[in-house]
């Protein structure tokens, strides 16, 4: 914590070549080392929010034609002074611009440390914070929409609220332990319980959205399942418009899974082509079935691909088999429409459905014009798991945080009707207050920032 008082100096843009890049600087010395590097406009005298053309020098020699921003506390993201100097996109000149101003008195940036140090300044809570690390990881529309929407700080300012009102009774109930003796009663029973009561129908749904939510932010898995020789291969390959997977005539090319994304609708989506699962003398095919297996037990969407000639019951087994739990969506595709009439190919489709109670679709793998209504489903899908409203919640710290609110809440009006002494109502309540609190940072460790921060890329 003691480097957070240095004036700190990283990248702010990707390495590699580009045409231009952005090293930025935050703390109290960061205009003053700015200037000593600068020739053009004298930057101490520069008013805040502004952008000024000039050259960055070691002395007479100069490194680089470059535009400076300049920003004065504590309107910055950090609420310290802070400076941003734009430069050509050679690696070689960052490194050598961050060298110059290392020699005058910057100091190297951790990772995350920029935004570490708009938390302990109080420009943002550890939420938003951490919603910054989701924004520039997002990998879809929806993803960067649930961290944006975080980032303005509904979600913080919903979770403050409830918890100042349960500090309030909880004062209330320590302020009845000083006057145990009297057999006094300042905070009523019944008006906490509505207050509990109240703060887990608001936490309930948050706690609902997290599975959907942790699906948009880190992709929803799609497990490509079927026999050896199904055409998954080529399924992927078409839905993916290129040749990611390698395709034989061969029982068993397949032995070990491939992934790839696909964003729809916003959404991203991760397919995942698995070996074909059947019994097999062959070691690496082997494991290949059981890394199938294992990516079938994860996948939250499973495309079973089976052969439209084979019989209705034979198809239905063979999902069956699968053992999908309630939390897995199956979908049975019928492959090879192209090899049979339509008229023979719609009855047993619908035969299917009917039977098995599971979405069934016709379509010919190779022809991306038949994979449309598999298209469709996955916008269904989406528009499905869209129509829950409110605050959606992504994190996993936050969800296992609001499960332990929820539970000391619950505990406190398990205590309430049993007739529990006000001193164990209240360990339950100040336990509850901890995770609430530490969502947004109000309760925060050491250890807690360090393993937050240390994920962001350094210069940000």
């Amino acid at each position: 914590m003691n480097h957070l008082t240095d004036t700190i100096i990283a990248p702010a843009t990707p390495q590699g070549q580009s045409a231009i890049a952005v090293i930025r600087l935050s703390g109290s010395q960061a205009i003053d080392i700015t200037d000593k590097i600068f020739k053009g406009k004298n930057l101490l005298d520069a008013k805040s929010h502004t952008i000024h053309y000039g050259w960055i020098v070691d002395g007479e020699k100069e490194i680089d034609e470059v535009m400076v921003s300049v920003f004065r506390a504590p309107k910055t993201f950090t609420t310290e002074d802070s400076t941003e100097i734009s430069c050509h996109g050679s690696p070689q000149l960052v490194q050598a611009i961050i060298s110059l101003a290392i020699k005058h008195g910057a100091k190297s940036a951790f990772p995350g440390e920029f935004t570490l140090r708009a938390f302990l300044n109080g420009r943002l809570d550890l939420s938003q914070a951490e919603a910054v690390a989701d924004l520039i990881h997002a990998s879809s529309t929806k993803s960067s929409e649930i961290a944006l929407n975080q980032l303005k700080g509904h979600f913080s300012s919903m979770l403050k609220d409830l918890r100042q009102e349960l500090i309030d009774f909880a004062a209330l109930i320590e302020l009845e332990l000083d006057f145990s003796e009297e057999d006094v009663e300042f905070a009523h029973r019944g008006r906490l319980k509505d207050l509990i009561h109240k703060i887990i129908k608001v936490i309930n749904p948050l706690l609902d959205s997290f599975h959907w939510g942790n699906s948009i932010k880190e992709g929803i898995p799609v497990a490509i399942i079927g026999a050896p020789n199904a055409g998954k291969s080529t399924l992927l390959n078409t839905i993916l418009n290129e040749e990611k997977a390698l395709v034989s005539d061969i029982a068993g090319t397949t032995r070990d899974f491939i992934e790839d994304t696909l964003v729809i609708d916003g959404v991203m989506f991760r397919f995942i082509d698995t070996a074909g699962i059947r019994e097999t003398s062959d070691i690496l095919e082997g494991l290949g079935i059981e890394r199938s297996k294992q990516k079938l037990r994860e996948a939250e969407i499973v495309l079973f691909i089976s052969d439209i000639h084979k019989s209705v019951e034979e198809t239905i087994a063979e999902f069956n088999d699968l053992q999908l739990t309630k939390d897995q969506t199956g979908v049975i595709l019928l492959n090879k429409a192209d090899t049979i009439s339509a008229a023979q190919a719609e009855p047993k489709t619908q035969s299917i459905a009917d039977k098995s109670g599971v979405k069934t679709l016709l379509i010919t793998a190779k022809y991306k014009e038949t994979l449309q209504p598999l298209l469709s489903y996955f916008s269904e899908y989406i528009q499905h798991h869209n129509q829950a409203e409110g605050t959606i919640i992504s994190n996993t710290r936050h969800y296992e945080a609001l499960e332990n609110t929820k539970l000391c809440l619950q505990k406190v009006i398990a205590g309430l009707d049993s007739g529990l002494s006000s001193d164990f109502v209240a360990m339950d309540i100040r336990e509850a207050l901890f995770h609430l609190g530490s969502i947004t940072g109000e309760v925060s460790t050491d250890d807690l920032l360090e393993s937050i921060f240390s994920k962001f890329c350094i210069g940000k």
